[in-house]
């Protein structure tokens, strides 16, 4: 489950992928396990907001612009995000 292994990954609760906190070392795996719920599922956004916590699609539309947007200057932030792909596709 993409919620499990990020949250495991940055050693976060699992309750905090769906909770409203707003803390940076929350929410920012939050809205990576977005992005990889959208880049690895065929769900819809609204189907992925219900899954963290009955967050709005425009949330989840959010939460993927913004790991876009980090992924193009972040080095750092690709190469994780690309070990969890790896992880989570097998």
């Amino acid at each position: 489950d993409i919620q499990k292994r990020v949250a495991s990954r940055y050693n976060i609760k699992l309750s905090d992928m769906s909770s409203s906190r707003r803390l940076r070392e929350v929410a920012r795996p939050r809205q990576i396990a977005m992005y990889l719920s959208k880049a690895l599922t065929p769900k819809s956004l609204a189907d992925i907001g219900k899954k963290f916590g009955k967050k709005d699609h425009t949330t989840v539309m959010h939460a993927i612009k913004k790991v876009e947007e980090l992924l193009e200057n972040d080095i750092e932030l690709r190469e994780e995000i690309n070990l969890l792909m790896k992880i989570l596709q097998n």
